[in-house]
């Protein structure tokens, strides 16, 4: 989050926080009911004495708006809410600021009660006796690994007491299926910071544009980026910036270097930022001298059409994948028209899609979802569809449900992209050309809303901008 919650006005966030515990506790009653434990994310050293800027367990703010570590939500399937946290420390807040302490708790969450995480053990012992069964995150994670062995320290101690008649819980159950699915779908206050967020990141990249000139370095872009991004109020980036000149876009997941920005090739920036624990990804791909050579453009306004093809086909009611296929579709076909795929070797369009040949300049998928995570939660298929053979992606066939139904409310990411490296059967033209456009949608009524085009995405548009 961007400041501490005592930082800000205690009854501004309550309802909205107290609702999502509310949802969650009907769906525990639906489910068999029983108790859930969930902790924040723990702080991590990043070496010697040093911890890396602390940011609270998605999930965990999704629930209580709190963004101090040490602390944990439980949750029963009546609605009953207990937090535990860190107490008042005068001496340790001399050093790492103020806490909001158990006290304060009640009012500034609307939480029912709370204590210090001194008590934890003490306090799960207690919430665990004659429930039905506990729910808690299942995986091979930090957060996981800490409610797993409270929970199984506490069940230690309620079965202790069985001969006086406490009986333990039956079951353990996996709850980030059921918070996956509240997630999933974002309500008009996540909507609202999801827009901001994406406008702060989109002036970032108009900022980062305009600055980028040949001799620069990538790091002085993503020092713009930065300078953007906190000059606004945002926390700072969502996830690692890439900034890649020249071949380097085409490497994915390329971490800004030292390269020089040289005349005549292009510069991708990948770059999002996180607006009270919300998060932007924004993907534009610009001729570091400010105008597109013809290959580059080719290959720019190629991938600009798949993108507008996959935004036609994200509406309420298509598939998530189908976004997917419609710019794989754009994309095959180019590139059998710019004779980067051979038709006498690859065959038709159809031929290409189903051996996956486009997968050599296109080899990742055309968007995630998007919202406290970058890469948010929620399930990709329709489970609740018979499976069914389908394209694997790979050139082969696989049999599994459909995937996911899109609806109001869903926000994911549009980002086809094209990689083209050097060989002997690709012009020379194109070597070394890495593209990739994305913008965030949010799933509407009518089709969807993007929150990223506050920054330039036409070509012509783009020269403009780096000329002005």
């Amino acid at each position: 989050m961007n400041a501490p919650v005592h930082d800000a006005d205690p009854m501004s966030f309550c309802p909205i926080h107290q609702g999502r515990r509310a949802r969650l506790a009907a769906l525990l009653r639906e489910a068999g009911g029983g108790v859930l434990v969930w902790p924040t994310a723990p702080e991590r050293v990043r070496n010697s004495d040093t911890l890396h800027p602390y940011r609270a367990d998605s999930s965990f703010l999704y629930l209580t708006g709190f963004d101090e570590p040490e602390a944990w939500l439980i949750l029963d399937d009546a609605g009953r809410s207990t937090l535990l946290c860190r107490p008042r420390d005068a001496e340790r807040e001399i050093w790492d600021g103020l806490r909001l302490g158990p006290d304060a708790a009640p009012r500034a969450l609307g939480v029912d009660e709370a204590h210090e995480v001194a008590e934890l053990d003490a306090a799960l012992a207690q919430r665990l006796a004659d429930a039905p069964q506990v729910w808690l995150p299942f995986g091979d994670d930090d957060v996981s690994h800490q409610a797993g062995q409270a929970v199984h320290r506490a069940l230690g101690a309620v079965r202790a007491r069985e001969r006086s008649g406490v009986r333990p819980p039956a079951a353990l159950r996996d709850a980030r299926p059921l918070l996956d699915e509240m997630r999933l779908v974002k309500d008009a206050h996540e909507q609202a910071l999801m827009r901001h967020a994406g406008r702060i990141a989109a002036a970032a990249h108009v900022r980062a544009m305009q600055a980028c000139q040949p001799g620069r370095r990538e790091y002085e872009l993503e020092a713009e980026l930065l300078h953007a991004f906190r000059s606004a109020g945002a926390a700072g980036p969502a996830y690692p910036s890439i900034v890649a000149a020249g071949a380097h876009a085409c490497v994915l997941h390329y971490a800004a270097g030292a390269t020089e920005l040289r005349d005549g090739e292009l510069c991708l920036i990948d770059a999002g930022c996180e607006w009270q624990g919300y998060a932007s990804d924004i993907t534009r791909t610009f001729p570091v001298n400010g105008r597109f050579s013809g290959p580059q453009r080719a290959l720019y306004d190629l991938v600009l059409a798949a993108q507008q093809a996959a935004i036609e086909a994200t509406r309420p009611g298509a598939r998530r994948l189908d976004a997917h296929w419609a710019a794989v579709r754009l994309l095959t076909q180019g590139l059998l028209d710019l004779k980067l795929l051979r038709a006498d070797a690859v065959g038709s369009v159809d031929d290409a899609i189903e051996r996956a040949a486009y997968r050599r300049f296109y080899m990742h998928g055309t968007g995630h979802w998007l919202g406290l995570d970058v890469h948010d939660v929620g399930d990709v298929l329709q489970r609740d569809e018979p499976p069914l053979e389908q394209p694997d992606g790979m050139g082969g066939r696989v049999v599994k449900h459909p995937s996911r139904r899109l609806v109001p409310g869903m926000v994911l990411t549009i980002e086809p992209g094209l990689y083209v490296r050097p060989a002997d059967d690709v012009p020379e033209a194109f070597h070394h050309i890495g593209i990739r456009i994305e913008d965030d949608a949010l799933v509407t009524p009518d089709g969807c809303e993007l929150l990223t085009r506050d920054v330039p995405v036409a070509a012509e548009e783009i020269e403009a901008l780096m000329r002005g």
